[in-house]
């Protein structure tokens, strides 16, 4: 059977924000995310489906702005410039090199501090994503493992292709073994969001939790009864084989710790409408 993968037309709308540095603008790209409702989590007969990945449920999303790509370094050194509001942070913290490559090695505290600076230098409500923003941005109206489809391939992704983990019969690949820049394949989801499966993991404002018994419907980050010492990674990596790639798997990590496999992306809060 031909592999069939998903491609949308891109007609997102969103602003660009500049943060200046001395060697002129670095453009943040924000895309509009539209409110709508889903269902999160993966059905029982997803392959590869890990129990914390249920009970699926159906959530009701506010509209929002979020990062067409993860923060890149070149972003990070900006505003990492910033006067500091709550702890300091590392210039250049990232393993793999590269001005447009995402900003690696950073914990949640960090990625908190990079949004609370930013917010504050621009006047707008940056936050990271709730876990529910993230999944529901990222299938974009899918119900398939992967935005693509049923499966990758390393011509859409950065992540572990190897023949030995291929996913859904996906064709067998490489593993490129470090971060790509983030418009490296540029395959945007219906909602305008690009590099969501793989490169690097994302934080999430969630506290950590095992499953999704009692998790709220509204699209809010999960804070309620969890492990304020975890928050909620979601995406996959450059090293992680396929399954850990999918749109609803979630793990939860010590906010403290940072990888050369987890970055972030920003969001904002739209404008209420009345």
């Amino acid at each position: 059977m031909a592999l069939t993968i998903n491609q949308f037309h891109r007609s997102a709308q969103g602003y660009t924000e500049p943060l200046l540095t001395v060697a002129g603008d670095i453009p943040l790209h924000m895309v509009l995310i539209p409110s709508g409702k889903f269902t999160m989590g993966s059905p029982d007969l997803e392959p590869k489906r890990r129990a914390a990945e249920g009970p699926p449920h159906e959530v009701t999303v506010p509209s929002f702005f979020l990062g067409r790509y993860p923060v890149t370094q070149a972003q990070w050194r900006a505003v990492a410039a910033l006067p500091e509001i709550k702890q300091s942070l590392a210039s250049a913290p990232a393993h793999f090199h590269g001005n447009n490559h995402p900003v690696e090695k950073v914990s949640w505290h960090d990625a908190t501090e990079f949004c609370t600076r930013l917010a504050q230098h621009t006047g707008r409500p940056y936050r990271l994503p709730s876990e529910a923003e993230w999944e529901y941005a990222c299938r974009a109206g899918t119900t398939t493992p992967f935005y693509f489809g049923n499966t990758l391939t390393d011509e859409l992704a950065n992540y572990d292709a190897d023949a030995s983990v291929v996913y859904a019969n996906g064709p067998p690949g490489k593993c490129r073994q470090k971060t790509t820049p983030v418009n490296y394949f540029d395959y945007a989801n219906r909602f305008g969001i690009s590099d969501m499966h793989g490169n690097v993991c994302e934080w999430c404002a969630d506290h950590g939790h095992k499953n999704y018994n009692s998790a709220p419907t509204n699209g809010s980050a999960w804070i309620k009864n969890g492990d304020s010492s975890e928050r909620v990674i979601r995406g996959g990596a450059w090293l992680y084989r396929p399954a850990y790639c999918r749109s609803a798997l979630r793990f939860n990590w010590l906010s403290e710790d940072s990888k050369y496999f987890i970055g972030f992306r920003v969001s904002c809060d739209a404008p209420k409408t009345q």
